[in-house]
């Protein structure tokens, strides 16, 4: 397999629904210390589709971003990318070939590249991985994925993560149906709550940069409640202020607010990238629970990504299964609600470098919060 790579200007990297794939992102991830990195890669399709045309390619890009890790070295994360997805027997050779095709524009001591693959898990298309009552089992231990992942590469190099950084199950929702189908699609609960709380009073607006200070404290409570890492008020700043318009990808974001007679009860960032929007960010209240404001957000959310052209909704982030001892099954049961399609992602996987400084990295992370890339 060959695979021909070349560096981009980031302003010309594709529109695309990842939102983590776009030039916006990289205007993020900048404005946070980050150096990025876009290439463009052509490759024969008969290498990584079945039954495809010879001497018919692929063209595509991807986004790189560059983590320190010391003074020396560091690593090469490619979040949700890339966006191409080859048929499953050819994905390892694929992320073989493009590492190795990498390697020479990355820094001399960039120990790894992680991708954060959004590649449906191969282990979602088996029946025998669900139970009787169609529950995700979820993918083997990690020597099984290896097995299978490195099925056709020459190296066997490609190591699963010990975590994953970004959401690899979430539930998409289509919003190609009409209003009316869309609410019918959801389970009965919820479409009482997204009443329940019009009826009470709940108003959502959008609100910009002068109201981040109400959003980061209800997200402070929510991280508090729930016990996770809290990222600082600047880095909201951020997302909100970045702008790509003079690029091929850029993105919109909304801080959406919801209240009662003026008192904040529950926030969130909505992200529109090519035809998909995400929630991307979101907090809510611990008082007034019962006015379930965080329906009505999500409701207006949809309508505004609908109305806006797209024709998915990202809920970004459940417990793979209804399993209540799952940290994110609170987050399961609220999305799952809305009615759209859970969707498992490959999660992360690594390309060694160096294979002496990845296995040192590798007992660090374990040991730590991880690198927050």
């Amino acid at each position: 397999m060959n695979i021909f790579i070349e560096k981009k200007d980031i302003r010309e990297v594709y529109e695309t629904a990842i939102i983590q794939q776009t030039a916006f992102w990289s205007e993020v991830k900048t404005k946070q210390g980050l150096q990025s990195k876009a290439f463009n890669f052509k490759v024969e399709d008969d290498n990584i589709y079945n039954n495809a045309l010879k001497n018919s390619y692929t063209h595509a890009d991807f986004l790189v971003l560059l983590q320190p890790l010391d003074n020396e070295h560091s690593v090469a994360y490619v979040p949700y990318g890339p966006e191409i997805e080859p048929n499953e027997e050819y994905q390892g050779k694929f992320l073989e070939e493009l590492s190795e095709s990498l390697r020479s524009y990355l820094p001399s001591k960039c120990i790894l590249i992680r991708y954060d693959l959004a590649w449906q898990s191969h282990w979602a298309k088996d029946s025998d991985s669900f139970d009787q009552l169609g529950n995700w089992n979820g993918p083997p231990e990690k020597k099984y994925q290896e097995f299978r992942f490195n099925f056709n590469t020459t190296n066997w190099n490609l190591k699963k993560a010990n975590s994953d950084i970004l959401p690899s199950n979430t539930i998409f929702l289509d919003l190609q149906r009409d209003k009316d189908m869309m609410l019918d699609a959801m389970k009965p609960k919820t479409r009482y709550n997204i009443n329940l709380s019009f009826r009470k009073g709940i108003n959502v607006k959008k609100v910009g940069m002068e109201n981040l200070h109400i959003w980061y404290a209800l997200y402070q409570e929510t991280a508090f409640r729930n016990r996770i890492h809290i990222n600082d008020i600047s880095y909201f700043k951020t997302v909100l202020t970045a702008r790509a318009e003079n690029t091929a990808s850029p993105a919109d974001v909304e801080l959406l607010l919801a209240d009662l007679d003026g008192v904040p009860l529950a926030a969130m960032f909505l992200v529109i990238s090519g035809n998909r929007g995400t929630y991307l960010y979101g907090a809510s209240s611990s008082s007034n629970r019962n006015y379930m404001a965080t329906y009505a957000l999500q409701w207006e959310a949809m309508k505004i990504a609908k109305e806006r052209g797209c024709i998915e909704y990202d809920l970004f982030g459940v417990a793979p299964r209804a399993d209540p001892s799952h940290p994110l099954y609170g987050l399961y049961k609220f999305k799952s609600g809305f009615g759209g399609q859970l969707y498992h992602r490959m999660g992360c996987w690594d390309y060694p470098l160096d294979d002496e400084q990845y296995n040192r990295f590798i007992a660090t992370e374990m040991h730590s919060q991880g690198y927050h890339l």
